[in-house]
């Protein structure tokens, strides 16, 4: 399986997440077509009382209600006119690129911006791991339902930082202390400070790296509720959490990265011209420095990692080639754990499978074996262009480009 820092999840499947630790939210239930939406809203009015709906585009992106994906629904008939116009359309966010996704599952939720004693009021909270200082941090700000990075921007001092030592964990008067910042008072300050304390346990037992509730809704009687929810999970830990693994969905991941992730392959698509082929992270960080200054562009992260062998050379290949912006490959291998002869086996092997690849490819190989391997590689008769030192890889990817 390939192993990603992060792993996303759906608004509503953060929700039951959220829910499971006693976090209060906005009631909501997940269909994926119009008559199952038409339900849900029966459903959820029968359980909560609710009148009005908000149906809501289900994708991995933000900036859903700007794109047109976040519609209020005054009626039953209203739940399925929407649900209809945003089920299979390509919802289009700042977070998604002018591609789009496609919407597969929208979430009926009830409206809690009802009328009352108070004006609702929105707010932002997330928990997120600060690598830099070692601890987790929660954030807050009296500034919901808006893009922390345009707030963080425009008024800095509306963010509040409160960082947790890992080995006491949130104590309670830190969460006073941020309910107390945000300005809040009487009831709605006891069920703020449940409400970071509930968040925080959820965020550690399901070993994530960022719960980010934006909004935080003060209701017009004083409930404080998670009316959405972001949340990434630390796939390295997913081993310990069976159920939360099976929350992946792969329709939202790219394509040739789920495929690339079936063969063990550590991969993610770039906009490049020049595809990589490389074994370690570090390696391949300094070989798309080296594309760069020869004037190319990276297409890709690609790790094949320290078992690379003649199958998964050929399944890095077909993947990369499948990318139509691809117009040069570079294979750098430092032979380590790994043999260069095998890599270079796996080159001949995948280039005779595959047929006559109409884009030129470099080879650079160093470490063991790494003579055996070139010679292979000469020995060929393909039309690969060998290269020593990294110097030379770079006037080669510049010499196939020009």
């Amino acid at each position: 399986m390939q192993k990603f820092d992060i792993m996303d999840i759906h608004e509503y499947q953060a929700k039951d997440i959220l829910k499971q630790y006693g976090v209060k939210i906005q009631e909501g239930i997940v269909a994926d077509n119009p008559e199952k939406a038409l339900e849900a809203a029966k459903q959820l009015h029968a359980e909560t009382g609710t009148s009005w709906y908000v149906v809501k585009a289900q994708i991995h992106a933000g900036g859903r209600g700007k794109g047109g994906g976040v519609k209020l629904a005054q009626s039953l008939n209203e739940v399925k006119e929407i649900s209809e116009q945003i089920l299979g359309m390509q919802l289009v966010t700042h977070q998604t690129g002018p591609q789009g996704k496609e919407v597969h599952k929208v979430l009926i939720a009830e409206d809690v911006y009802y009328p009352g004693e108070n004006e609702p009021k929105e707010y932002y909270l997330s928990i997120l791991l600060d690598r830099a200082n070692n601890c987790n941090t929660i954030m807050a700000s009296t500034e919901g339902g808006m893009d922390i990075e345009e707030v963080a921007a425009k008024t800095p001092e509306k963010i509040i930082k409160e960082p947790i030592d890992p080995s006491v964990g949130l104590l309670s008067f830190q969460a006073r202390k941020i309910a107390f910042a945000l300005g809040l008072e009487g009831n709605a300050f006891k069920e703020m400070v449940q409400f970071i304390g509930a968040l925080y346990s959820a965020y550690e037992n399901s070993d994530a790296s960022m719960f980010e509730i934006n909004p935080v809704l003060k209701t017009s009687d004083d409930k404080i509720l998670a009316v959405d929810a972001k949340v990434n999970l630390d796939d390295n830990a997913l081993f310990r959490h069976q159920d939360l693994a099976e929350l992946r969905d792969l329709s939202e991941e790219d394509p040739l990265e789920v495929e690339a992730s079936k063969s063990g392959l550590n991969y993610v698509k770039l906009d490049g011209n020049v595809g990589c082929m490389v074994n370690g992270a570090g390696l391949a960080m300094a070989t798309m420095d080296i594309i760069k200054l020869s004037g190319g562009d990276p297409a890709n992260f690609l790790d094949v990692g320290g078992g690379a062998n003649p199958k998964t050379v050929e399944a890095a290949f077909r993947i990369i080639l499948k990318d139509p912006n691809v117009k040069a490959i570079l294979i750098n291998i430092f032979g380590g754990i790994v043999r260069c002869d095998r890599v270079a086996k796996g080159v001949v092997e995948a280039y005779k499978n595959i047929g006559e690849i109409a884009v030129p490819i470099i080879v650079r190989l160093q470490g063991t074996n790494a003579e055996e391997g070139a010679k292979i590689i000469e020995e060929s008769g393909l039309k690969v262009f060998p290269a020593i030192l990294l110097k030379d890889a770079a006037e080669k990817v510049k010499e196939v480009l020009a």
